[in-house]
């Protein structure tokens, strides 16, 4: 009995050791906001979930208003605005890109895809998967290319 009592000790005693490492990498929770009748973004909501993200969705009227409060252009928005970590995540970046940019935290305002490019996550139509890319938006509000799609 006492050996059985050991073993159980042993394992819950790594199960809790383990712990404080699991929420260390656990992922930060992605506020997003889109019109409550856009399918694609709830698509899009569903690529971040599969990539263990947690969401919270918030519905409003006009997604301009939440990236204006940001500090995000117009000529960078698309159809919804995800906040993470105090970063904008604008349209359909894929879910990898969101986390290179937590992973390497640049002084930014975020990422944006502008517009709805097809092939994007959330944006999938078949097998057609037009070019787009993933723009790094800087403090000034100037973009660089952070990563690149191409067509398949």
């Amino acid at each position: 009995m006492k050996r059985r009592h050991f073993l159980t000790t042993l394992t819950a005693s790594a199960a809790v050791t383990a712990l404080p490492a699991l929420a260390v990498t656990a992922l930060p929770l992605v506020e997003v906001f889109k019109r409550p009748t856009c399918g694609c973004c709830g698509a899009w909501v569903d690529h971040l979930k599969a990539a263990g993200f947690p969401v919270k969705v918030t519905e409003v009227g006009d997604t301009t208003v939440t990236r204006k409060r940001y500090g995000l252009k117009d000529k960078f928005g698309s159809c919804h605005t995800g906040i993470v970590s105090g970063y904008v995540v604008e349209g359909h970046v894929p879910a990898a890109e969101v986390k290179r940019l937590l992973a390497t935290k640049p002084a930014a305002i975020g990422l944006s895809v502008p517009g709805m490019p097809v092939g994007s996550p959330g944006m999938e139509y078949g097998d057609r998967e037009d070019p787009f890319d993933v723009f790094l938006i800087d403090k000034s509000g100037r973009s660089t290319v952070f990563a690149h799609y191409p067509k398949s």
